[in-house]
């Protein structure tokens, strides 16, 4: 009998894997975060869903079960397993958070999802000379799902999302063993097209005076030079004290970091001066709706939510590949990376 399908997310962020999730006709049922500026943003935009502001490490200790769904999506951590992180993998307390991902799961019992899907950094297939992505492998495995390289696609924003930045990420699908006899997955194909960046910023002459660089800033004069020799409406970045002109129509992976300085941000140039780009711009570049409503907080607590995010435009490609696994399309509609 055929039904709505349903899922609940881990460390939901601000939304994006839920956007694009309800977008391939999922409903979500829950969502949970520690971070409570996330919990109040999400909370904001998705009225329906039952949110919980709460350490995944406290609930699995209370062994919380939580309404059923179809799907569990987790984007856990990163900074561990990340090439430009720490590199401690499973040795960092965040890279350990994957454990409370299965420790969740596990706690659902008879109720466990017939679905999970992770994101992370694309160093998690490398790292450790194989033994983090060995580990998720292993611990999926004994959780009684399907789970193997096949069910792991890296999948760049820009390439298969449609977006003008890019944004290489890791994800991985894991399929009960009870619900499917097989394992299906196969990846998500390419976008037709990508947007044009410059109709993703704000008219010139209309953003206020706080995104702009200060003539003080010492970076300043050699930002706004380098960016003058570039196309119009090219962005330029400052990573590390390196300037990175980018190439025409592109947008480089935007980060967590973004609002703390200069590091990581991208700039242009608006009537001859040099600003970064506003927090609407960023939630475009990653394909959130125009709709999105942020709670009260500092710029730099935006920044931080919209770097972490996952793209709702990459989630919704992913989520409509799932939904045909548990038929809703035929084997011909399935995608392919």
């Amino acid at each position: 009998m055929e039904h709505d399908l349903t899922c609940g997310a881990l460390f939901a962020g601000i939304g994006g894997f839920c956007f694009g999730m309800e977008k391939a006709g999922f409903k979500t049922l829950w969502a949970t975060d520690i971070d409570a500026e996330a919990t109040e943003t999400y909370s904001k935009n998705f009225k329906h869903v039952e949110v919980i502001n709460d350490d995944i490490i406290e609930m699995n200790r209370r062994s919380i079960r939580l309404q059923p769904v179809d799907v569990v999506h987790a984007g856990f951590p990163c900074q561990s397993f990340s090439a430009a992180g720490n590199r401690k993998g499973f040795d960092d307390p965040r890279g350990r958070l994957f454990y409370e991902v299965v420790n969740f799961i596990r706690n659902q019992g008879d109720d466990r999802p017939s679905v999970i899907l992770l994101e992370n950094a694309v160093n998690l297939l490398y790292g450790g000379n194989g033994s983090w992505f060995d580990t998720i492998r292993l611990e999926l495995q004994r959780l009684g799902y399907w789970f193997s390289p096949e069910n792991a696609a890296v999948i760049d924003a820009r390439t298969h999302g449609g977006l003008p930045q890019r944004r290489e990420r890791l994800f991985m699908v894991a399929l009960s063993r009870d619900h499917f006899p097989l394992n299906p997955f196969f990846g998500v194909k390419k976008a037709n097209k990508v947007e044009d960046l410059k109709k993703l910023f704000e008219p010139e002459g209309r953003v206020t005076d706080n995104y702009f660089l200060p003539s003080t800033n010492k970076y300043g004069n050699m930002l706004l030079e380098e960016c003058r020799k570039l196309p119009k409406g090219s962005l330029i970045q400052l990573r590390q004290s390196i300037m990175r002109p980018q190439p025409p129509g592109m947008c480089p992976t935007l980060t967590a970091n973004m609002g703390k300085g200069g590091h990581n941000v991208p700039f242009l140039i608006d009537e001859g001066r040099l600003r970064k780009l506003t927090e609407r711009e960023c939630l475009r570049l990653q394909g959130f709706p125009a709709k999105f409503k942020f709670a009260e907080m500092t710029m730099s607590s935006r920044y931080r939510l919209i770097g972490n995010a996952v793209s709702p435009k990459v989630a919704a490609k992913i989520g409509k590949e799932i939904a045909g696994i548990h038929g809703t399309t035929t084997s011909e509609d399935r995608m392919v990376v």
